[in-house]
């Protein structure tokens, strides 16, 4: 049965960006529902609080399992979403991690696993609701991306590497969903204490530090001062909502929000004119318009 209230699939949701984000849109009369892994184990004290703060603000907010590096437990999350609810209309894609420490001591596994969650599980969670979007022919695809997205830092390098790629991504559907009267957008939120901080990867191969000098010691300076950062992340999902509320159509492709200098909108701002260009060249400005 529809839904008479907008249907929002938050990835990543047990806690930092994604779980204020559901808060703060379920309290706005969206249907939430907050994803994340391992409901009974690690994130079983999450999913309760969710639990109770739904019951206690008659919300309609709910915790579901879902992992995004595994496409049987996507494919089933969301084909329970859209069978009780008869569609999605928001995926909001927050779930990542990331790796903080040089490009050589991380390995190829870590590296893949990075990749996984920050690229592959964007993939698989867009492919799973694109379907019933489709048939609406109306939907929001929104990314949590980072500055890291759009600038290489040092000791930072296989995250802004998933980053990068993930931004190419939810670009290209910006472009190839906009006549199917769905959009696709980026948040690029700067530098904000969440919980996401303590769970960084360290490079698994410490050998391959020896030699840096200096620079070995990047890393660890950059996370501590990522740490200090007194923004505030009820900023992030703020925006959200007001990305949300903004009429289709006049949405922006990229937003930048927090802490941080104008460097990345500057290059936002110059991409957006070489992007134009080349679709021009192309001849296929017009298919990349948006059509409600």
């Amino acid at each position: 049965m529809a839904s008479p209230q907008p249907v929002v699939i938050i990835t990543g949701a047990s806690s930092g960006f994604g779980r204020l984000i559901a808060e703060t849109l379920a309290r706005k009369n969206y249907r939430v529902f907050a994803t994340m892994r391992d409901l009974k184990s690690r994130n079983a004290g999450g999913a309760r609080e969710i639990r109770e703060l739904a019951e206690r603000e008659s919300l309609s907010l709910r915790a579901l399992e879902l992992d995004v590096t595994d496409e049987a437990s996507v494919e089933k999350a969301v084909s329970k979403v859209t069978a009780e609810c008869g569609r999605v209309d928001i995926l909001v894609n927050n779930a990542g991690y990331g790796i903080m420490d040089l490009a050589e001591t991380v390995t190829l596994a870590q590296a893949q696993r990075q990749f996984d969650t920050n690229f592959f599980g964007i993939l698989r969670m867009n492919r799973a609701v694109l379907p019933a979007m489709k048939r609406h022919r109306s939907g929001l695809l929104l990314h949590v991306s980072s500055g890291g997205g759009r600038l290489a830092i040092p000791g930072m390098g296989l995250y802004c590497a998933s980053k990068f790629a993930m931004e190419a991504l939810a670009e290209v559907y910006r472009y190839e969903l906009a006549s199917q009267g769905i959009d696709s957008v980026i948040l690029e939120p700067g530098a904000y204490a969440t919980p996401i901080i303590g769970k960084l990867e360290k490079g698994e191969d410490i050998a391959r530090k020896s030699g840096y000098g200096e620079m070995a010691d990047v890393p660890a300076r950059l996370q501590a001062k990522i740490g200090s950062s007194r923004g505030n992340p009820q900023e992030i999902a703020d925006i959200v909502l007001q990305i949300i509320e903004t009429p289709t159509g006049q949405r922006q492709l990229r937003y930048r929000v927090g802490p941080g200098g104008p460097g990345v909108e500057r290059i936002n701002t110059l991409t957006d004119e070489v992007q134009a260009q080349m679709l021009e060249a192309f001849g296929i400005t017009e298919e990349t318009r948006f059509k409600s």
